[in-house]
């Protein structure tokens, strides 16, 4: 839903609340580690951060603070752990409207040398599929984040039922 106010707290509790035991809007859970789904866009992102056990410690904690996303876009509430099940709500600004979206935690990786998480789209999301935001540190030392979205627009008559 779109409006010219920044959702309230109370606005964000029940939009969590209120998604946190719906099913997911897609078919296969774990998809964006795995494949991908027909019908649904591919977007794959890698990007070098540098060398070393510093600049791995450093990225998993940005990850950790969910701050992958531009500056448009926030997370709520923070902090929220990074763990299977956690439902958040994403506040986007553009142009001076905003809106938000639920997405579920839907798995986490925790190794050595490997931290991310993916998480799912929700019934009161714009699109429906799965995003996946990892951190690796290779042999060589290089540490990389890579970001996998497997996705698809929902459709007018879709959203329209979210929101009734």
């Amino acid at each position: 839903m779109w409006s010219f106010s920044r959702p309230s707290p109370e606005h964000l509790r029940h939009l969590i609340d209120s998604q946190a035991t719906l099913d997911l809007t897609y078919p296969e859970v774990g998809v964006s580690a795995t494949g991908t789904l027909p019908g649904y866009n591919v977007d794959d992102n890698r990007v070098l951060l540098g060398q070393g056990p510093e600049v791995f410690a450093a990225a998993c904690e940005e990850l950790r603070q969910w701050r992958q996303f531009p500056s448009w876009t926030r997370i709520w509430p923070l902090p929220t752990l990074i763990a299977v099940g956690q439902t958040v709500a994403m506040i986007v600004r553009v142009f001076g409207l905003w809106w938000t979206n639920s997405c579920r935690i839907v798995s986490v990786v925790d190794e050595p040398g490997r931290f991310g998480f993916a998480y799912g789209t929700l019934p009161m999301h714009v699109e429906r599929g799965e995003e996946r935001f990892l951190i690796e540190r290779h042999e060589d030392g290089s540490v990389w984040y890579t970001i996998r979205a497997i996705s698809q627009p929902r459709s007018e008559s879709e959203m329209k039922a979210a929101y009734a």
